[in-house]
């Protein structure tokens, strides 16, 4: 079982993370739910985006894979809404021909898509590498003993790693996981370009597949959230055909 998806609470015991399916093709929930459990994980199902929306709410997991095209509510709709409210981690379900609604998804705040047909075992790999990013890849034992991501902070920028916080100009930013992975990595040396490829590595599992698109996506929408709260922001950069970097004040 894959170590690094483990949470340990303070009486030593193992806990789960949970994972919320949203499709309504109810097949596809039992196959992927049988799958999931067996790695240990819990697992919530919804059939629609209206009751995954009221269940998330109420019941918060730490993944949740959604189905784009679904009755009542779909995918994006459901997206949209949670994102008013909530950084929970998200993986699309998409159709193979829907590029569009791919490049959608991620600019709209989705931490990663898998095209359908897909095979379970890949959507479990997909599950555990979101989670080894929502969480910190620090042992249990050295972070109970005060090992601790320190706080970045590059001049109106704080990140603060232990509560995947983000604030400019002690404004809240509130961030994916994949947006906060890439602009930590870029933050972190202001001034030294970051490939595409080395933004990759810093925000996705080294056995997911990503484009060049899917890293700029990320980029646009972090630089939507920032203009939100301060409209001269510019403090990354883009270096046509090289990559990024974070402004050196």
């Amino acid at each position: 079982m894959d170590q690094t998806v483990l949470d340990v609470s303070q009486k030593g015991r193992v806990h789960m993370p949970t994972i919320a399916l949203v499709d309504d093709d109810r097949n596809i929930l039992t196959s992927v739910s049988m799958a999931l459990e067996a790695e240990g994980y819990h697992v919530q199902t919804y059939t629609d985006g209206a009751a995954a929306l009221a269940g998330l709410a109420s019941n918060p997991p730490d993944v949740a894979v959604f189905d784009i095209k679904m009755p009542r509510m779909d995918g994006m709709e459901l997206l949209r809404r949670l994102r008013q409210k909530s950084d929970l981690p998200v993986i699309f379900l998409t159709s193979k021909d829907d590029e569009i609604d791919e490049l959608f998804g991620l600019k709209m705040g989705a931490d990663d898509y898998i095209r359908k047909p897909f095979s379970q075992r890949l959507l479990v790999e997909r599950v555990k590498a979101v989670l080894r990013r929502v969480q910190p890849k620090v042992e249990g034992a050295a972070a109970e003993a005060g090992d601790k991501q320190a706080v970045l902070e590059r001049g109106l920028l704080t990140l603060d790693p232990e509560r995947h916080s983000c604030k400019w100009d002690n404004k809240d930013v509130i961030l994916t996981v994949t947006e906060f992975l890439i602009l930590h990595a870029l933050a972190q040396r202001p001034g030294y370009v970051k490939s595409r490829d080395a933004l990759m590595d810093a925000a996705y599992d080294d056995q997911v597949y990503v484009d060049d698109r899917t890293i700029d996506s990320h980029i646009k929408r972090l630089r939507k959230k920032f203009k939100e709260v301060d409209d001269d922001f510019d403090a990354i950069e883009t270096l046509y055909g090289v990559g990024y970097r974070y402004r050196d004040a």
